[in-house]
């Protein structure tokens, strides 16, 4: 099924890679005004690592256990980019459509909750990088600032709400209500952590934000969650923090329950995390619209498949019955490219951004963005594509099918 929604209109057009390279070289040539954040995502990622607090830190950086599945879902090398030439691609097409709703770009945010550990301006100052960019944005449960005040600062920009299932259905409830009252355009249910994995660093410093009351700002403004306590979250901070891990998640469920969804909502439902076609087909069967593969960036299940292993056969099982989200190891936009070729219809950045957050705030994400649309755009370009659509199966060859080299050293 295909919901209508409304349609964003962007500045980005044809040639956006070449008019940003462009414009960072003469800035830095003519002006002396070189770029203020890395363009290497290495790079940003050693700037922010020093930007931020120790806390911050070891919520947002690595994965679940050993770092496993964290570590090789970054490698996308497997899968090579085949170049096409002289195929006119002066004029190029960033846009696509998921959900019904036409997006101007095949990228979009992944939810980040506590934001507030990166930088003070939190999810306001992502939504804002976003709003400018027109890059759409999901926006996570455990948000530092309320659905709401986000919504606002995002103006017409798409936007999807990430819910996590309260064990309390009023709260589930009200949340999914809040949400489509704020104008989001579909609900994006993150099935893969019905409990916590095991995430190391944190567990060494022994430190969890939800109990200095970061996160939980979408619940401590709910009506539903305040009607539980004694006293307003703003007088008894540490009651409210603990009425929250009582009722936040619910590993209790299962497919059979996505139908209370749809009975609350007539917002599009993406189901977020699957990684097996198996699941795939049975999210296809309980009637979703889109169907999010995902690790949940490595930092669930430690040693399982990544999500760029389990797409080509998600993607395959589900045909076009649904449109497919992709997140987790993305930090290129070949990375995304590839992606694309292999069946994802929105491809979502995470850590790229939030680093960007970390890093500078507003002005760093919009710079990471602007980047990664640039760079997108010219591998779109480059390797003949003229539009995102024309991204198909055909644009990547995986290692195992090329011809090996030969070795000529043992020759006599």
């Amino acid at each position: 099924m295909r919901w209508p929604l409304p349609t964003y209109v962007s500045d980005i057009t044809d040639q956006y890679g070449t008019r940003r390279v462009n414009e960072l070289y003469r800035r830095g040539t003519l002006d002396d005004d070189p770029p203020d954040f890395p363009a290497s995502y290495d790079e940003l990622r050693a700037a922010a690592h020093e930007a931020m607090s120790p806390e911050g830190l070891a919520y947002v950086h690595g994965g679940a256990g050993s770092d496993e599945t964290f570590e090789r879902g970054q490698d996308f090398s497997a899968w090579r980019i085949v170049p096409r030439m002289l195929r006119g691609v002066e004029s190029r097409d960033l846009s696509t459509t998921v959900l019904g709703q036409e997006f101007p770009v095949p990228i979009a945010l992944t939810p980040l909750g506590i934001q507030s550990l990166l930088h003070e301006g939190a999810e306001g100052a992502t939504a804002a990088a976003t709003a400018d960019v027109g890059v759409p944005m999901v926006l996570s449960s455990l948000s530092s600032t309320p659905m709401e005040a986000v919504a606002d600062a995002l103006g017409s920009t798409p936007r999807w709400f990430q819910f996590y299932w309260s064990s309390d259905e009023r709260i589930a409830r009200s949340f999914l209500t809040r949400a489509e009252n704020a104008g989001y355009d579909a609900i994006v249910v993150t099935v893969d952590a019905p409990i916590l994995g095991w995430r190391e660093r944190l567990i060494e410093r022994g430190y969890y934000p939800f109990l200095e009351g970061d996160g939980v700002a979408n619940y401590f403004s709910d009506p539903a969650f305040r009607d539980r306590l004694d006293a307003p979250p703003e007088e008894d901070t540490e009651a409210a923090v603990e009425e929250f891990l009582d009722i936040f998640g619910d590993a209790s469920l299962t497919w059979d329950d996505l139908s209370f969804i749809r009975e609350h909502t007539d917002l599009p439902i993406v189901v977020k995390g699957i990684l097996d076609p198996q699941d795939a087909e049975l999210a296809v069967e309980h009637g979703v619209d889109a169907i999010g593969v995902s690790t949940h960036g490595g930092r669930q299940v430690d040693g399982s498949i990544t999500a760029i292993e389990a797409l080509p056969e998600i993607a395959e099982a589900v045909g076009d019955d649904v449109d497919i989200t992709f997140d987790s190891g993305v930090r290129r936009a070949a990375d995304a490219y590839k992606a694309i070729a292999l069946g994802a219809d929105l491809v979502m950045l995470g850590r790229p951004y939030a680093y960007g957050l970390a890093a500078g705030g507003a002005d760093g994400v919009r710079t990471v963005l602007q980047n990664f649309l640039a760079e997108f755009d010219l591998t779109m370009g480059l390797s003949g594509r003229e539009a995102v659509t024309d991204i198909g199966r055909d644009a990547v060859r995986h290692e195992s099918t090329l011809v090996p080299t030969v070795d000529r050293s043992s020759r006599p």
